[in-house]
């Protein structure tokens, strides 16, 4: 049986926003998101409550068929569902952004972590991700590569560090399709597609070159990709290795951390910093590095 009262002020909620969407566009995201709020509420409290929602889908068909059938396509039975799981994620803590679309939190509708909805919701914002870029982003499972320190930091609103944001894995585009590769094609696979790489690394890393070369006595060495982040105003030194993590490749990126700092940063700069990217970590070497300014993380190829 149909409950008229709450199917009309769905219908209004919906028209409403209909006649919002044509006369005021620069507000229709408020409108979107307010009013399928509304709707989400108002679906809950026709089915009895937040409990009894779940067995109440036969009322959402009902529902559905009536608004199609008055209002045209767009409330499909998925749509209102949509709607109704929109509200709930609202009441359990995601954040009410009218700086994103609806076809932003549909996409955020797929994940159940309020903390990782909210950590895309703000990178969106921030980032002025489009619905694709966010798609992608999500399906990375980006949220999932950042380290337990940053998430609760992340949750219990903390300063943060730009060296927070540095995912593990980094995933780095395979373009030979072979899994065994040698440093040379890796560094090829990076530098193909840099732009990805320095998104994997977190905010604020820009491009300086590599194969760096630098002098130290009367030899020369290559670093294998040198860095500059803007936000942590330092430079960036990142050793490839195709190997796991071992104590020497620490030793190795420690000297050109200290040949950056004494050659070529300024006293405006901050100390550099050193990230070691390896096929497998070795989080019992790493306990051993004194030096909190290195930094090692697993890469896959994908």
């Amino acid at each position: 049986m149909i409950l008229i009262n709450y199917y009309n002020e769905i219908k209004e909620q919906l028209i409403n926003n209909e006649i919002t969407k044509k006369v005021k566009d620069y507000s229709k995201n408020k409108s979107d998101l307010d009013t399928y709020y509304n709707v989400g509420k108002l679906i809950i409290e026709a089915q009895g409550g937040e409990k009894r929602a779940k067995y109440g889908d036969n009322l959402i068909k009902e529902y559905s068929k009536k608004l199609t059938l008055e209002l045209g396509i767009g409330y499909s039975t998925r749509s209102l569902k949509r709607m109704r799981k929109f509200y709930l994620y609202c009441q359990k803590g995601t954040q009410l952004a009218t700086l994103l679309t609806w076809s932003h939190y549909i996409e955020l509708l797929s994940l159940k972590n309020i903390n990782e909805i909210n950590y895309y919701i703000n990178i969106s914002i921030n980032e002025n991700l489009s619905r694709n870029d966010l798609r992608k982003r999500i399906k990375s499972k980006e949220y999932a590569r950042l380290d337990d320190n940053t998430k609760n930091k992340l949750i219990n609103k903390e300063d943060t560090a730009v060296t927070d944001f540095i995912k593990n894995p980094i995933i780095i585009k395979n373009t030979t399709k072979n899994e065994i590769i040698s440093e040379k094609i890796l560094k090829k696979l990076i530098l193909e597609d840099i732009d990805n790489f320095l998104k994997e690394l977190g905010n604020g890393f820009t491009y300086v070159g590599n194969e760096y070369k630098i002098k130290i006595g009367d030899r020369f060495n290559y670093i294998d990709i040198l860095l500059f982040n803007y936000i942590y105003n330092a430079f960036v030194v990142i050793e490839l290795k195709i190997t796991e993590l071992k104590k020497e490749h620490i030793g190795q990126i420690e000297v050109y951390m200290n040949y950056v700092d004494n050659n070529i940063k300024s006293i405006n700069h901050s100390k550099t910093i050193g990230i070691i990217v390896t096929k497998k970590d070795n989080k019992y070497i790493m306990s051993y590095c004194s030096d909190k300014r290195i930094l090692s993380r697993e890469y896959i190829l994908n």
